[in-house]
């Protein structure tokens, strides 16, 4: 979707500053991102110990939390398999896979600060 960010009408700066405020809330928190790119870059579904096992200092509780936010939000969809012991698995809902292009920016960007002197 293109938009002319030379808009001079303040009414829709305000619909993109709470769209922009709507989408930091549905990321918040300091593994939901990290949990989104572990994701992305599997290609595959991943077992609950394996996205543990990934995502160096986040325990077990935040882990439960941050994964039932990003499936409240549409963003993960969780997979349990009737085995014994239960198998559950974690994948990006399309919507999720949509984040993809702005991961790779917010990445970019990160890569650009350091090269620049600014991080």
């Amino acid at each position: 979707m293109e938009r002319d960010w030379r808009c001079d009408d303040p009414k829709q700066q305000l619909v993109w500053a709470a769209a922009t405020s709507e989408t930091l809330r549905v990321l918040e928190g300091k593994w939901k991102i990290v949990i989104i790119v572990q994701l992305f870059a599997s290609k595959t579904p991943l077992r609950f110990s394996e996205l543990e096992r990934r995502i160096e200092g986040v325990n077990q509780k935040m882990l439960i939390q941050q994964l039932k936010g990003l499936e409240k939000d549409g963003i993960v969809v969780r997979t349990v398999y009737p085995e014994v012991p239960p198998r559950v698995e974690y994948t990006l809902t399309d919507l999720g896979k949509r984040l993809g292009p702005s991961i790779e920016a917010l990445v970019d960007w990160a890569f650009l600060r350091v090269e620049t002197g600014d991080a």
